[in-house]
């Protein structure tokens, strides 16, 4: 599950990385701090907004994934170019960015019920100009 689904974030397809979601799904972006629920919201809240602001978006997985019966975990580095606007209030930087994370998957009946991405929202936003 872990490759398809990076690999539908780097082809940029966010309905088939949506598909690999339940229904219910939750996904929380921590530097947000307020988790999406449902697919349709997952996709369109956070998949489609990341692939508007990074066309070039590359998402990579550092080394192997821990899996359990009902959970994954994997560190990750996220890079790209910030060409497009992330909201109506944060216009592009046209700045590149990389940094590393991890990201916690619950996984019920073969789709992810839960994401959790957890980062350095900080630097983050130091590398795209947001703040000094």
């Amino acid at each position: 599950m872990t490759t398809a689904y990076l690999a539908a974030w780097n082809a940029k397809d966010a309905d088939a990385a949506a598909a690999l979601m339940s229904d219910d799904v939750e996904y929380l972006d921590v530097t947000v701090g307020e988790a999406q629920k449902g697919r349709d919201a997952a996709r369109d809240n956070v998949i489609k907004v990341f692939f508007a602001a990074v066309p070039d978006l590359k998402w990579e997985m550092k080394g192997e994934p821990i899996v359990a019966e009902d959970g994954i975990a994997f560190e990750w580095t996220f890079s790209g170019t910030n060409t497009g606007a992330w909201g109506p209030e944060t216009p592009a930087t046209g700045k590149t960015f990389s940094f590393d994370g991890v990201t916690f998957i619950r996984v019920k009946d073969g789709k992810i019920a839960y994401q959790g991405d957890y980062y350095d929202g900080y630097g983050f936003q130091k590398q795209l100009g947001w703040i000094e």
